[in-house]
Parts: C-alpha cells; sequence; structure tokens
C-alpha cells in the first residue's frame, strides 16, 4: 500500500487525556505529524506533555530512541480543552474517552457534524461495537475503529476494525497511516465482541481460569506453563502457522481428541464471579487468583516495561 494516498493527512486530533491519549499523541507526533490532544478538563493537560516525556525519557534510555527526538516530538503536541477548536483542522480523529456506548455516540455525532466529509474519525475502543458507536452519525462510511493495546507506545498492534458502513476507502488509509507511524495493522473484517486479539486473549483466559476451577493446576502453574512453553514460540510463530508447520493432519487428530475436553461455557466462570464477589480483585487490592504483595507488582511492572523496551529496541 503505498503512503500517497495519505498524503493529505497531516493533521491529528486525540480527544480524551487518560491511560491511552498521551501515548497515542505520542505515536504520530513521534513521526512527524502535527497533534492536538483534547481534554475535557483543562487542569489535566499538563500532565499529558509530562507523560510523553518521561516516556520518551525512558525509551532513550533504553537505547529505544534518541534523546533528540523527544523535544521536537513535544513540539509537535497542542493540548487545548476547547472541543471545536481541537477538531478544526483534523484530518484524522482518534477518539480515546470513556467506554461508555451513549458518550461515545454523542461524540462522533458532533464530530460527523463538524468535520468535513474526508475527515477519517476513528475509536480506540476495545470492547463497544464501532458499529453502534457510529449510530447517530450521518457519514458512517469515514467511521472505523483503531484498537490500540496498552501501552499504545511500546505494543505494535492496532486492530484496524470495519463496522457495517466502513468504506474500503477508510479501511485503506488507516492501515497505511498505521502502518506509515510504526504500528503493526492487522484488518478486522467484522465488527464482532472482542474484534480479534481480545477474543483469541479471552479464549485463552476462559480455559486458564478452568484449569484452576478444576483443580488441574495452582494459578502460578497456569502461568509458569504458558510462560515456559508455547508463550515463547508466539513472537515468531502464531497459531495458525504454528498448525501449519504441525500438520493440519495433526492438528486435526489433536482436535477430534481434546476439544470436547476444553472449556466452551458460554458465561464467566463461578470461581471468577466468586472471587469478585469475595473482593479479591486482582493486583489492584494485593490478592486475585494469587497474592500480591507491592514488592512483587514492582518486579513484575518493570520486568514487562523492560521486556517492551528490549522489543522495541531490536525491532
Amino acid at each position: 500500500m503505498s503512503n500517497d494516498i495519505i498524503k493529505d493527512i497531516k493533521n491529528i486530533t486525540v480527544l480524551g487525556a487518560g491511560m491511552m491519549g498521551p501515548g497515542l499523541a505520542q505515536i504520530f507526533a513521534t513521526k512527524g505529524y502535527n497533534v492536538t490532544l483534547w481534554a475535557r478538563r483543562a487542569e489535566v493537560l499538563p500532565d499529558v506533555i509530562d507523560t510523553i516525556r518521561a516516556n520518551m525519557t525512558t525509551m532513550a534510555d533504553s537505547g529505544v530512541i534518541s534523546k533528540e527526538d523527544i523535544e521536537p516530538t513535544i513540539e509537535r503536541v497542542q493540548t487545548t480543552d476547547d472541543f471545536e477548536a481541537a477538531v478544526s483542522n483534523a484530518d484524522f480523529v482518534e477518539e480515546a474517552i470513556g467506554e461508555n456506548l451513549e458518550l461515545k455516540q454523542d461524540f462522533f455525532q458532533r464530530l460527523d457534524s463538524m468535520c468535513s466529509e474526508d475527515v477519517i474519525l476513528a475509536t480506540n475502543t476495545s470492547v463497544i461495537s464501532i458499529t453502534a458507536i457510529a449510530q447517530n452519525a450521518k457519514i458512517k462510511r469515514r467511521i472505523l475503529g483503531t484498537h490500540f493495546w496498552n501501552p499504545p507506545h511500546l505494543i505494535p498492534l492496532v486492530e484496524v476494525i470495519k463496522a457495517d458502513e466502513t468504506d474500503e476507502e477508510t479501511m485503506e488509509k488507516t492501515m497505511v497511516l498505521m502502518a506509515d507511524v510504526g504500528k503493526k495493522p492487522v484488518k478486522v473484517k467484522k465488527d464482532v465482541p472482542g474484534f480479534l486479539a481480545n477474543r483469541l486473549q479471552h479464549a485463552l483466559w476462559r480455559e486458564a481460569i478452568s484449569i484452576v476451577e478444576n483443580g488441574i493446576a495452582d494459578a502460578a502453574e497456569v502461568d509458569e506453563a504458558v510462560k515456559n512453553s508455547f508463550g515463547l514460540r508466539l513472537p515468531v510463530l502464531g497459531p495458525m502457522e504454528t498448525a501449519d508447520m504441525a500438520g493440519l493432519d495433526l492438528t486435526l487428530a489433536i482436535h477430534n481428541y481434546v476439544l470436547e475436553h476444553i472449556e466452551d461455557s458460554h458465561g464467566p466462570s463461578p470461581i471468577l464471579k466468586e472471587k469478585v464477589d469475595q473482593g479479591d480483585l486482582g493486583m489492584k487490592v494485593g490478592r486475585g487468583f494469587q497474592e500480591w504483595p507491592n514488592e512483587r507488582i514492582a518486579a513484575l511492572r518493570k520486568e514487562l516495561v523492560n521486556h517492551l523496551l528490549n522489543w522495541a529496541k531490536e525491532h
């Protein structure tokens, strides 16, 4: 796909200054795009710049980027709490507000009325139907999903999701734009719950929780099994490649035997509901399927960030 089809995209607007907004602004600004980041409350806007600077400083200290890239990137990011001003000259809008359908519908109805017809309107929702989000807009063909993964400045995947009325030109331009800013876009051709990667992730989680629930192994053993077996292959071999490598005849034989024994429930696990009812909510309270003292949480978060930084440095 040629970059010529995005030659008119120069100005990016990011809506939302929460968990994803600063990283999204950083992604586009790093690659030379002019970025306007909007937040509902003006007092949070200085934090956006501080977050971008901190992210980039960590990346520079790890050799992922040059320190000389930091200030020029930040200079390309403007912040505002004026919604109309934020979108007035946008060529591409990336929405990253809270996961609330009615709120997103309102935003996209407003965007649809304010932005010229050739402006692409993208939502970073991780769970909500893109088609439903676009419901109240008139020009639905230019609305689609772009699901970045957290932290967006380090994780390469972006799921580009086609809503029912998204046209192919919008899909193609967005795929090219995502690749141009250094991401790994994948095209999701149907707007289904969980899109692509979350369907895969939660299918694994369902089986993992079932194994614990049925006393087959403890939670820590499940994690060790994944991290020290097929988890090591996943950066190189995806599941479809692995099936082809093993041979589809062998894959079929295994499925004929094992699938009837794998969890296929259509609702959450009873043990998961029990944990939530008891207040065992995971790291944020120090206890979930495992115990999480503060020092263990800090060590794991540090290990994860270092892993992602090393991956980014190598790629």
